[in-house]
């Protein structure tokens, strides 16, 4: 979940900033034709190259801002036998599941926590939290790993940021259509673009942008199916269960606090509109999906 929320986050900064930035260029210009209407299609080119950009600078620097937001340290060699378990776990399951050898990386926490990130299957990161180290037990994580070595074998990041992109995409459109009707219709704006116009475009960006996550956080808790099953099949479905089961047990004793919330492995409880922006399905139904393939 860590690297999910972080990655719409940088992804909706990038996105408002370059916005912002572009007006202040008078670089949207070009959307004005003739000083009475937009000109479709250069906007829709225009939001496809800037919602595209932002999503995939976000994947570009996934693994530096993961890095720097947790403190995560990458192991280049092992100082102990835990590490050097660490490493010779994620060794074997990369090469099983047919991907380069990720990144190993520690970050102190107290909270059980991993996540994977990383722009290609070969180019990827993969982290724990102490507190995982601490709390499970080995075969449990080794599950973690798994499930997080099968996110980077199964593209996750990837497809992530061209649904981000084609999200963008309709966010910046639509925001400056919203923008010019407002300008054009209540305001009575008949030349160029007046303050309503940029006015409502960041509002309706900013909106849309929210809503639009919805799709994003579909994706991502289908995904989270896909790489518990990967899981299973690289360390074991009775490991994999019973990290699960771990998680479970932990997360209802002590939740993440809000700024680590976002990363989490485990997920959270969620009905109604809540469940629409969760980035994982509850920890219950991800342990049935598991037990009804037995």
């Amino acid at each position: 979940m860590k690297r999910v929320l972080l990655f719409l986050a940088t992804n909706l900064a990038i996105v408002v900033v370059l916005s912002i930035t572009l007006r202040l260029l008078g670089v949207e210009r070009i959307l004005d034709e003739q000083g009475s209407g937009l000109n479709m299609n250069a906007l829709l080119i225009f939001a496809a190259v800037f919602g595209f950009g932002g999503s995939f600078m976000s994947l570009v620097l996934s693994k530096w801002t993961a890095k720097r937001f947790t403190g995560a340290q990458v192991i280049d060699q092992p100082r102990n036998a835990h590490e050097q378990w660490l490493v010779s776990t994620v060794q074997r399951q990369a090469r099983m599941a047919g991907i380069g050898m990720p990144e190993v990386a520690i970050y102190d926490a107290p909270d059980i926590n991993a996540f994977a990130t990383g722009m290609s299957r070969n180019n990827a990161l993969v982290a724990v939290s102490t507190g995982l180290l601490n709390t499970m037990s080995q075969d449990e994580a080794e599950a973690v790993l798994a499930h997080e070595i099968s996110h980077v074998a199964n593209g996750d990041m990837v497809t992530l940021a061209l649904i981000q992109g084609v999200v963008n995409t309709f966010v910046i459109f639509l925001s400056r259509v919203v923008g010019h009707m407002v300008d054009r219709v209540i305001f009575k704006t008949e030349q160029g673009h007046g303050p309503a116009f940029w006015v409502t475009a960041i509002i309706a960006e900013l909106v849309l942008g929210v809503l639009a996550s919805a799709i994003v956080m579909w994706f991502s808790r289908a995904r989270e199916f896909r790489a518990d099953a990967g899981g299973a099949s690289l360390a074991g479905r009775h490991k994999m269960i019973a990290a699960l089961r771990r998680l479970q047990s932990t997360s209802e004793q002590a939740p993440l606090p809000h700024q680590l919330a976002a990363f989490g492995i485990a997920g959270g409880m969620g009905s109604g509109i809540k469940r629409l922006f969760m980035s994982h399905p509850p920890l219950e139904e991800r342990i049935a999906a598991l037990e009804m393939h037995r």
